[in-house]
């Protein structure tokens, strides 16, 4: 029989690993420590980026992998090749120059709708594929979580498994210190399994533990609120670390720009994250005076920092149109109670304590920018432009910055 291969998470990267397990012969348990499958890659709600998919080339859009790669290695440190870290270049191409062929192997294998494409932060070229409806995090886990599960019911497990409330605790290795299996616990009683180990845990954004790493390296990000599950405390890097796997860049934490203030719960330590898809359609970010403070289509680091700098409560805010773009969305934030709809401009300068006269100005001065492509931002994509202050539908969230990705973790080759 085909050799096993453990796989411990159950996020999208855990299990688009077992499929490719399985696509290449061999059998495959999933360990995860929740009680479900999806981990935050059910959150995503802006979609998932890929430079030459067949989408793209049916709107026409004239991207490319080597674009992607550039915009990756930009977006590293905000350099480029010359002085980019030395580690994040094969990375980087390895990611870029496979996500198109990832993309359609989504859409192909597990028929998925990634039918629109939107250019958001940090990306020179439109190709984050979404959906015409749902969150596209939900929407594509749950298509490979369900075929995950059809091939377990049809082998009766032979040739898959997932075991869920298991949570692994120990890489078992042998005389050479080789990995060969998984120590984990479910139920109050251990268990173990044997083979290769692939670790797709996700990263420590809510380790508040007393060996947290969140506090070992970014002491100074404690504090933020975060968008990740309370399951991200750093599981499979620390099991690596245990047996001398090495480390790389953890200090680079992604501080996001957007996490959704519920005014009802506001010091909530866990955020629901506002997507960046919602900038991308044209949302506006002002800051407590009403003025305009940063290129809302910048990376995220930068429009953070800008944040930092200003003066809070920050709002997002939403025209008609785009509005409607993104519907679904804005009907699920305003369901939960963290984004409002008003009638007219008028009512939104009420909420936010300025004047009428205040708000006007700086919608007259967003629609100008856009007319001009001329913004003191550098702004270069005004989507649903102009916004008026009437005869229109606006939806508006009050956000924060908040612990989002950590984007180091293991050492790892391409």
């Amino acid at each position: 029989m085909s050799e096993q291969v453990i796989v411990i998470g159950g996020g999208l990267a855990g299990l688009s690993a077992a499929h490719t397990v399985l696509e290449r012969g061999g059998r495959v348990v999933l360990l995860d420590k929740c009680s479900f499958l999806g981990g935050n890659s059910t959150k995503a709600t802006s979609g998932i980026n890929g430079a030459l998919t067949k989408t793209q080339a049916r709107l026409g859009i004239n991207d490319s992998a080597d674009k992607f790669e550039d915009d990756c290695i930009r977006g590293a440190a905000g350099v480029g090749y010359d002085t980019a870290p030395e580690h994040t270049i094969p990375l980087a191409k390895v990611l870029a120059q496979g996500s198109g062929s990832s993309v359609d192997w989504l859409m192909e294998k597990f028929n998925l709708d990634l039918s629109l494409v939107s250019q958001l932060g940090g990306h020179s070229y439109p190709r984050t594929h979404r959906g015409k409806e749902r969150f596209p995090g939900f929407t594509i886990t749950y298509a490979l979580m369900e075929g995950l599960e059809k091939i377990m019911e049809e082998t009766n497990g032979e040739l898959a498994r997932i075991i869920t409330k298991a949570e692994a605790k120990k890489l078992v290795t042998d005389a050479n210190n080789a990995v060969i299996g998984v120590e984990y616990e479910k139920g109050g009683a251990m268990h173990t399994e044997y083979g290769p180990v692939i670790i797709a845990t996700g990263g420590f954004g809510a380790d508040y533990k007393s060996d947290s790493l969140l506090t070992k390296y970014r002491p100074d990000l404690q504090k933020l609120p975060t968008t990740n599950g309370d399951h991200c405390t750093g599981d499979g890097i620390k099991m690596a670390m245990a047996i001398g796997a090495g480390t790389i860049d953890m200090e680079s934490v992604q501080v996001h720009p957007t996490g959704l203030v519920n005014p009802s719960e506001p010091d909530a330590k866990v955020k629901f994250l506002a997507a960046e898809a919602l900038r991308g359609v044209g949302g506006i970010l002002l800051d407590a005076d009403g003025n305009r403070f940063a290129d809302e289509l910048g990376r995220r680091d930068y429009v953070s920092g800008e944040m930092n700098r200003n003066k809070g409560p920050f709002r997002l805010i939403l025209n008609g149109k785009a509005s409607k773009e993104i519907e679904w969305h804005c009907k699920h934030y305003v369901g939960r109670g963290i984004m409002k709809r008003f009638s007219s401009g008028a009512e939104i300068a009420k909420d936010m304590g300025i004047s009428t006269a205040k708000l006007a100005d700086t919608f007259a001065k967003y629609n100008e920018a856009a007319r001009t492509k001329k913004c003191p931002f550098g702004k270069k994509f005004f989507n649903n432009a102009p916004v008026e202050m009437n005869d229109d539908v606006f939806h508006v969230a009050i956000v924060c910055t908040v612990v989002h990705y950590t984007m180091g973790g293991l050492a790892i080759n391409t």
